[in-house]
């Protein structure tokens, strides 16, 4: 497992699978080691697939300094991974709350930006919102699980503060389907694998303290040469398709695609229809 040692002195792990142009990986959760990943419905076949690890998740060293997980700082690690494979560009995607982390990479750094990929994330870091959010869930109300799982995410939501990880773990498994777009053994194996994953520190401090200067990222953003694409899953409930082409909206000229029957994990639904979207 391959490590360099970041900005500020912490050492950091990422991932390394298949062969082909080299696809930067910058996972969400936030907080979530890369793992869950894996190598995304097969993207390796086309791509040399580096996965990060976020400081304090997965192989990754914590950091001495806390405010360092919030996203705005991560752009200094993937800065810093970019420099360590002496790549003069990147093909950058971003999962889910990683979308923020290389949307403002890209608003720090566009030159560096060979592509930029933003698979189902919502990019709060532009000071964008959900929309729809409650309609898509209620759209799935004729599935088998949806009244436990819908019961469970509202309990969730109404734990107490301090509330311990294992208090959360019943309702975050019991409420995962809402996030998938096909309930099988593979998504309920991929969400029992989040109750390891996860670092609460760092999902903690990703948003800690941070606000969006909208009007200033969105400068940057418009003026970004390098092509972008948007992905959305149908079912998502965030981002909506909708909620995707707001998305679109900070750049040039974006590309929007939406994964038919897809949840928030596309590559587990329909991996041959993100493997289209995502060619080389």
């Amino acid at each position: 497992m391959p490590t360099f040692s970041s900005y500020d002195g912490t050492t950091l792990a990422y991932h390394v699978e298949g062969s082909g142009p080299v696809l930067v990986c910058q996972p969400g959760g936030p907080g979530r080691a890369s793992s869950y990943l894996g190598d995304l419905g097969g993207l390796t076949r086309m791509y040399t697939v580096i996965r990060l690890d976020s400081r304090g998740t997965g192989d990754s060293a914590a950091p001495s300094d806390p405010a360092t997980y919030r996203m705005d700082a991560l752009v200094h690690d993937l800065e810093a991974l970019r420099a360590h494979l002496g790549l003069e560009t990147m093909t950058l995607l971003g999962h889910s709350a990683g979308a923020n982390v290389v949307t403002l990479y890209a608003a720090a750094h566009p030159a560096r930006v060979e592509r930029l990929i933003l698979l189902t994330g919502l990019v709060r870091a532009a000071g964008l919102t959900p929309i729809g959010a409650d309609e898509a869930q209620q759209a799935r109300a004729g599935e088998p699980w949806y009244a436990e799982a819908v019961a469970a995410w509202n309990a969730w939501d109404k734990l107490p503060e301090d509330a311990s990880e294992a208090d959360a773990h019943p309702f975050m498994l019991a409420s995962a389907p809402l996030f998938y777009g096909r309930w099988d053994a593979a998504a309920a194996a991929h969400a029992a694998a989040a109750l390891t994953e996860f670092t609460p520190a760092a999902r903690d401090g990703f948003h800690a303290g941070y606000t969006p200067d909208r009007d200033a990222i969105t400068a940057k953003l418009a003026a970004l040469t390098a092509p972008v694409l948007v992905i959305a899953g149908e079912l998502d409930r965030s981002p909506t398709p909708a909620a995707a082409a707001e998305v679109a909206k900070l750049f040039p000229s974006a590309t929007v695609v939406t994964i038919a029957g897809g949840g928030h994990f596309p590559w587990l639904d329909d991996p041959a229809a993100l493997a289209s979207a995502l060619k080389p």
